[in-house]
């Protein structure tokens, strides 16, 4: 039965300043779809920093319930593929950006965009992993699928102390490398290491101006970065090593040469999770259900009330939030 009321986070525009505020709503107020989806748990991700705070032009039209992603119950579908009752995560398909997010504790999606929960996975540890931990994942499986096998080079992960990742040195620990962190906080290195980082660098390292190709350094990176920290990892890949990469705080032009690419064979892989399909989406979740353990996943999450959401969206922003953002929408 649905509810006569619910709480959700709403954005708005008024005189030219993007405003966030805690709403009461009905049923009425749910958007389209086929399920009707009581929600538990959303996650704060870096996008929806920029979307609740006004940063970036993330929300295309308002008003908005921001949340690129969330984890909860069906209680009413149309749709065979789910009945009440059944646990479901959503991310990506441009919900908290065109469509309804999940800060909000009842909304109403399309069935095609919902994964089943799997087995051995909470609510909340699926929102601990969320987006990012997705993200990282399909990121891991791109360097597998590009023939990235363990070896003596070490294996690069960039922007290592957010939520991308934080999750990738722990699932490429998990695999075996020799896994290298770059960040630009040293209050974080030793959370870094107990996820699995053999060493720390100094993420300005990767950066720095270079030649056109450097010595052979890393056997592969994921790069959540971007501009010339992904321009320097390329200049240092060794030969048929491969970097995925999947975001663009540091920059959105690439300055590099094609030397990297025609004398050592190295593959640049984009990665993306809003759009990806969904039994890749199905192998990934299994993958980080089985790969993570609560007790690691307790170890990258913060969870916080709905009503602290533009506050640390305000942090987030500022780069000072280490790991996970788990939204409790209940609370």
């Amino acid at each position: 039965m649905l509810p006569e009321t619910y709480t959700a986070l709403l954005v708005d525009q008024r005189e030219g300043a993007t405003v966030a505020e805690i709403r009461t709503l009905t049923p009425a107020d749910l958007p389209p779809g086929d399920v009707i989806v009581r929600v538990a748990y959303s996650s704060l991700n870096y996008k929806d920093g920029l979307a609740v705070t006004g940063t970036g032009k993330i929300i295309r039209s308002f008003p908005l319930v921001p949340g690129i992603d969330l984890a909860g119950t069906v209680i009413e579908s149309g749709s065979p593929a789910y009945k009440p009752g059944d646990a479901v995560i959503l991310t990506g398909w441009g919900i908290g950006e065109r469509y309804w997010g999940g800060y909000t504790q009842l909304t109403r999606v399309k069935s095609e965009w919902l994964v089943p929960l799997p087995n051995g996975l909470s609510q909340l540890h699926s929102m601990a992993i969320g987006t990012a931990g997705l993200t990282a994942m399909l990121c891991v499986m791109a360097l597998e699928e590009a023939g990235i096998v363990l070896n003596n080079r070490e294996v690069l992960v960039t922007g290592a102390a957010g939520g991308v990742g934080s999750v990738a040195v722990a699932l490429l620990a998990k695999a075996g490398f020799s896994v290298v962190a770059a960040t630009g906080r040293p209050e974080t290195h030793d959370y870094l290491r107990m996820l699995g980082a053999a060493r720390v660098v100094d993420r300005a390292e990767i950066a720095a101006p270079g030649r056109a190709l450097e010595g052979e350094t890393w056997a592969a990176a994921i790069d959540t970065v971007g501009g010339d920290t992904l321009a320097g990892i390329i200049r240092a890949l060794a030969y048929n090593g491969a970097v995925a990469a999947c975001g663009n705080a540091g920059g959105v032009q690439l300055n590099t040469t094609v030397f990297p690419f025609i004398l050592r064979g190295t593959k640049l892989l984009g990665v993306e999770s809003v759009l990806c399909p969904f039994n890749r989406r199905q192998v990934a979740w299994a993958r980080l259900a089985q790969d993570l353990t609560p007790e690691l996943l307790d170890s990258l999450v913060q969870v916080v009330s709905l009503a602290h959401v533009p506050e640390v969206s305000r942090q987030i922003v500022a780069g000072q939030i280490r790991g996970r953002v788990v939204v409790d929408v209940n609370t």
